[in-house]
């Protein structure tokens, strides 16, 4: 027995080894790798220009001994950069790019990438990097607004034009949406092929020389339209023209409203046509410190008249307004074919004088590494960049440096989830019940309103019920749409002036404005009291 445990600890030592073994090999095996578990000061550059006002800090990731730079302020421009060793060369073989980046206060506005930048003699200095520093490659993640990408971006010169053109791979993979690490990493191979990883799983695939995978094409088109040929003056190229033989009928009155008075109304009885609907609070006091000078005159804050609550109404009666039965709008000629249409004119397409052809990119060599990013959240991280000539070493990485974390990190956020979805709602339940209450204060259905609140309030306190609730609140508004269009009572004067707009839609000819539709009623709720100047 205990030779067969001394057996077992030798197969776990020499094991263990191994791995030691081929994790130094595969250290041998890159380019470039900085795990930032050293201070960054003396390695890495910090711009001096006067817009990067960004501090960079030598710091670990929150929850791990692993150190990495950090973004440390919020809306602010950084830019820091790496020189190389010596210049990576892009055309020999694979090349593999790869960093780890964490958004630990999340991000909705900024940039994490790097900018893998081309020799010095391209013209640019260290101290002096900024947004129009010559680079190469641009690869990582950018949100903002609409945008939400992993960007991957060759820079190449047009041996033709002698200028540079970016080229953006297309439909690149989205940003993971939240606080762990995630670890990117863009294989150039020597076949053209591009491959866009995000935490070892292939999201992106193209062929750095197909039109359909960047955008502008690394290779021109043969041809372009025409830039000094222009549309003749007399090409029509309208498909259909106002009927130049239609006649506006006699009976269409364009002046005649949307809208008008319900003659047949009468005001109500008891209605208080002197009172008005709000008043001075009587109890209101002007404030000690209030300065008319600096604050101007007091004037008391207004609450609901008392005398209008028990009344049908109060201020000057005025009879409702319903739809115009000869409203047709702006008379419009209907449209048909043109008979002088020669379809979309387009110039000829001429030699493209910037053509050229390549059996492959012409990658610019990689002499730097730098960051040059703007953005609205503090708190990135990036760790462990990497350059490599084999798609192995990379997974080495993210093997031992990356993978731990990831893990670590999602067993915590899991804990964090079913914590919070035990106390309280859990994460989707919260989304679905907050769209319910705004679900619930749809005008149409109004009537319904209470019921809604009623199951939504069930649901919260049973988290488990949700689909049932969002069953009954589907009922409900299938119910109200089924009363709104089949019910024979009267609908609120906003639901007939849709019925205004279908109607006049299908009249004879074509109605093209549709006025704007302003709904004026009485309003039964009091107006929030004034506050005092000086609080505005």
């Amino acid at each position: 027995m205990i030779m067969m445990g001394r057996f077992a600890l030798l197969v776990f030592l020499e094991f263990a080894s191994m791995q030691l073994l081929c994790i130094a090999a595969d250290h041998d095996a890159a380019i470039f790798y900085d795990s930032f578990e050293e201070p960054f000061n003396g390695r890495w550059i910090v711009s001096e220009k006067d817009d990067y006002k960004g501090i960079w800090e030598h710091s670990k990731s929150e929850g791990h001994d692993d150190f990495g730079l950090l973004v440390t302020e919020k809306a602010r421009k950084y830019a820091i950069v790496k020189e190389l060793e010596e210049p990576v060369n892009l055309r020999d073989g694979t090349t593999v790019l790869q960093y780890e980046a964490r958004f630990q206060n999340g991000l909705e506005c900024g940039g994490a990438y790097l900018k893998y930048l081309r020799p010095q003699e391209a013209g640019w200095k260290p101290k002096e990097f900024d947004n129009g520093s010559p680079y190469s490659i641009m690869f990582g993640p950018d949100i903002c607004g609409l945008t939400n990408k992993v960007h991957f971006i060759l820079k190449q010169k047009n041996p033709k034009s002698g200028e540079y053109v970016e080229h953006h791979l297309i439909d690149p993979p989205r940003v993971p949406s939240d606080k762990l690490s995630h670890v990117y990493t863009a294989i150039l191979k020597p076949d053209n092929e591009i491959s866009i990883l995000i935490d070892g799983e292939a999201k992106k695939k193209g062929n750095f020389l197909s039109a359909q995978d960047f955008d502008p094409p690394i290779i021109p088109a043969k041809t372009i339209p025409d830039p000094n040929e222009k549309k003749p003056e007399d090409w029509d190229d309208r498909v259909r023209i106002p009927d130049p033989n239609a006649v506006k009928p006699d009976d269409w009155d364009e002046n005649a409203p949307m809208e008008i008075e319900e003659m047949e109304a009468v005001k109500p009885e008891g209605w208080l046509d002197d009172e008005p609907e709000e008043i001075d609070d009587p109890e209101a006091t002007k404030p000690e410190d209030w300065d008319d000078e600096e604050d101007g005159v007091w004037e008391a804050p207004k609450i609901d008249n008392p005398k209008c609550q028990t009344a049908p109404g109060c201020g000057e009666w005025k009879r409702p307004m319903k739809r115009n039965p000869a409203f047709k709008g702006i008379w419009n000629p209907p449209l048909v074919d043109n008979p002088n249409y020669k379809g979309i004119w387009k110039p000829r397409d001429i030699p493209n004088p910037n053509y050229f052809e390549l059996d492959k990119p012409y990658f610019d060599p990689i002499a730097a590494i730098g960051i040059e990013i703007w953005t609205m959240q503090e708190g990135i991280l990036f760790d462990n960049i990497l350059i490599a000539k084999e798609e192995n070493v990379a997974k080495s990485y993210r093997d031992t440096t990356w993978k731990p974390k990831f893990v670590v990190e999602k067993e915590k956020q899991k804990a964090e989830e079913e914590a919070a979805g035990s106390d309280d709602l859990g994460g989707f339940q919260k989304v679905v019940f907050d769209v319910l209450y705004k679900f619930a204060d749809i005008p149409f259905l109004s009537k319904y309103k209470l019921q809604i609140l009623d199951f939504i309030e069930k649901g919260e306190k049973q988290p488990n019920l949700t689909i049932g609730v969002l069953v009954s609140i589907v009922v409900v508004i299938l119910t109200a749409i089924f009363m709104l269009i089949f019910s024979g009572k009267k609908q609120p004067r906003v639901e007939k002036k849709t019925e205004v707009a279908a109607d006049t839609s299908n009249d004879q000819g074509s109605s093209g404005e549709k006025p704007a539709e302003e709904e004026k009623e009485n309003e039964t709720g009091g107006a929030a009291p004034r506050q005092r100047r000086r609080d505005t």
